[in-house]
């Protein structure tokens, strides 16, 4: 990167701190879950829309074939209308009826070059916040106005980073080449939308792409992980069990208990055989059943999720488990549908990329800390991306933007600090426009 180049995005970086900590602020009071970011990804697209980009919504970026765990047609309508109310855009928001709220934004510029494609995750987490008085967001008036929906995770100062970057990349498109794709995604808690974003093909032609998220294991503001490893295919199901109703006392023999169905294949699920090519994960988070002490339970419903190192072992742990269940039925001679709510590809970052954003990192020279390899141990869907692109033969990365935390991820307490968005922002800037002009 030219000395000038650099020099300029950081400086539109440090003019834009302000502008971004307002709007990582009204995306924080204004969260929505999974498939209902209508509100935001209208502001997205309006945004993009000013800027120049080519926008994208609706069925042209979502796959609904390949959407999971979405909430009901009236909870949808009802998001809509709230996402009205508040200020969305309505035009925009006819366009994502039924949950499609992702956005993609392109932009050509003045040359030939590659095309280089960004994912910001835009979805909230079903949580809480904290009431209490000493909470940051509390104390400057910008906490979750939903009940049970918070952002807790940090999706808000990603679509944040991911606005500020459309904005520094607009100002400087004279000086660049190629294409970017700014793939604005909803629905990545419970691994439920990249996997319908992608097969849309809307990355089919992408050369280099790139995610991050802020914290994790990188916890300190002023750090960054340029190679996280450790990525873990996993598959979300719910399992309906149904059965008969009885009389426990009178006629206990007339009933099929779907809740001993549920409890049998729960025990025995835990019991898989581990795979021996690698990590393998499984888990019950949630068995409901039954309707009272007296009543044989004729309904169940198990939540459970499995694990791999690989999506090979994955689907090892998903074959085992939907054999158990469905035996667990048998043997008790009631039904049961397994539905998949979720999911993600295991994987990990293309080597030549992860260096080159070491190297962008040190370069910079605004890190305390740049760390090559960060184990990440969990799950994430924007392995979908990279999966897809590097099939194609591109290749992809997933970096850890360090930034203090207030508490945990998922923790009604959350929150991070806000001067981790003009590293991210400064970090994307330089590693993006070097790689457009390659």
């Amino acid at each position: 990167m030219s000395t000038n180049l650099k020099e300029k995005i950081i400086k539109l970086a440090d003019e834009m701190q302000s502008d971004m900590v307002k709007c990582r602020r009204d995306l924080h009071q204004h969260p929505e879950p999974g498939w209902t970011e209508f509100r935001t990804a209208a502001k997205v697209a309006t945004a993009l829309q000013e800027l120049g980009y080519e926008v994208s919504t609706g069925k042209a970026v979502i796959d609904e074939a390949s959407m999971m765990g979405t909430p009901s047609e009236d909870k949808l309508k009802a998001e809509q209308a709230r996402a009205i109310a508040e200020g969305a855009d309505k035009s925009w928001v006819e366009k994502m009826t039924g949950g499609l709220t992702g956005v993609l934004g392109v932009m050509h510029f003045s040359a030939d070059g590659p095309v280089v494609g960004i994912r910001f995750d835009m979805d909230s987490n079903d949580v809480q916040e904290t009431a209490e008085a000493e909470h940051k967001a509390n104390k400057e008036g910008f906490a979750s106005c939903h009940a049970g929906a918070m952002h807790a995770c940090g999706h808000d100062g990603h679509t944040t980073v991911g606005l500020a970057l459309a904005k520094v990349l607009a100002e400087l498109k004279g000086e660049l080449k190629g294409t970017i794709k700014l793939c604005f995604q909803p629905a990545e808690e419970g691994v439920r939308g990249a996997q319908a974003m992608v097969n849309s093909g809307i990355v089919d032609d992408v050369d280099y792409m790139l995610g991050a998220h802020f914290g994790f294991k990188m916890r300190h503001t002023g750090s960054v992980a340029c190679n996280v490893t450790g990525f873990l295919a996993t598959s979300k199901y719910d399992a309906y069990f149904k059965g008969v109703p009885a009389h426990a006392g009178a006629a206990p023999e007339q009933g099929k208990n779907a809740l001993l169905a549920a409890a049998c294949a729960a025990l025995n699920l835990h019991a898989i055989a581990r795979h021996s090519a690698g990590a393998s994960r499984i888990n019950v988070g949630r068995l409901n059943a039954g309707s009272g002490r007296n009543v044989i339970g004729d309904k169940a419903l198990l939540s459970l999720e499995t694990r791999g190192a690989t999506s090979e072992i994955n689907a090892y742990m998903e074959k085992e488990a939907e054999r158990i269940i469905k035996a667990a039925a048998l043997m008790y001679d009631v039904t049961v549908a397994v539905k998949k709510v979720g999911g993600a590809a295991g994987g990990s970052n293309s080597p030549k990329l992860a260096a080159f954003l070491e190297q962008e990192a040190n370069e910079l020279g605004i890190f305390k800390e740049v760390v090559g390899e960060c184990p990440f141990g969990a799950s994430e869907d924007f392995s979908y991306f990279m999966e897809r692109v590097q099939s194609h033969g591109g290749e992809a990365a997933y970096m850890m933007i360090g930034a203090d935390l207030a508490a945990g991820h998922h923790d009604s307490h959350f929150d991070f600090d806000e001067k981790a968005l003009g590293y991210s922002l400064k970090m994307m800037g330089c590693a993006v426009t070097d790689l457009l002009n390659k």
